[in-house]
C-alpha cells in the first residue's frame, strides 16, 4: 500500500467519524427539541399553574424525557454491540466451515482424478 492510499483511508475514516459525531449531535438536538415540545404541551394542560411553576415543571419534564431517550439509546447501542459480536462469531464459524468444505471437496476431487489417472494408466 502506498503512503498516499494510507493517508486517503485515514482521511476517509476521520471524515466518517466526524460525520457520525455530527449526526449524533443533530439527533441529540432533535430529541431535546422534542422533549421541550412535549413538556410545553404537558404544562399547557395545567392552566392553574403559575408561570414559574410551568417553567419548572416543563424543565423537569424535558429533563426526564431526554434522560429516558438517552437511556433507550444506550440500550440500543449496547444491543448493537452484542449483535455485532454475535454475528462476527457466526461469520467466522461459517468461514471456517466453508474453508473446511472447500478443502475436503478439493481433496475428494484430487482423489477422484488420481483414481481416474491410475485406472487409465493400467495396462489392459
Amino acid at each position: 500500500m502506498t503512503p498516499g492510499r494510507a493517508h486517503g483511508r485515514e482521511e476517509a475514516a476521520d471524515t466518517a467519524a466526524g460525520m457520525a459525531r455530527l449526526e449524533g449531535y443533530l439527533a441529540g438536538q432533535a430529541h431535546l427539541r422534542e422533549a421541550r415540545t412535549r413538556a410545553e404541551a404537558f404544562v399547557q394542560r395545567l392552566p392553574w399553574l403559575t408561570a414559574t411553576e410551568r417553567e419548572e415543571i416543563a424543565e423537569r419534564y424535558a429533563e426526564a424525557y431526554a434522560e429516558q431517550i438517552a437511556q433507550a439509546l444506550r440500550l440500543v447501542v449496547r444491543r448493537a454491540a452484542e449483535l455485532r459480536e454475535e454475528y462476527t462469531q457466526r461469520y467466522e464459524e461459517l468461514r471456517r466451515r466453508l474453508l473446511c468444505a472447500t478443502v475436503a471437496a478439493l481433496a475428494a476431487g484430487a482423489a477422484v482424478l488420481a483414481g481416474i489417472a491410475a485406472w487409465a494408466l493400467t495396462p489392459r
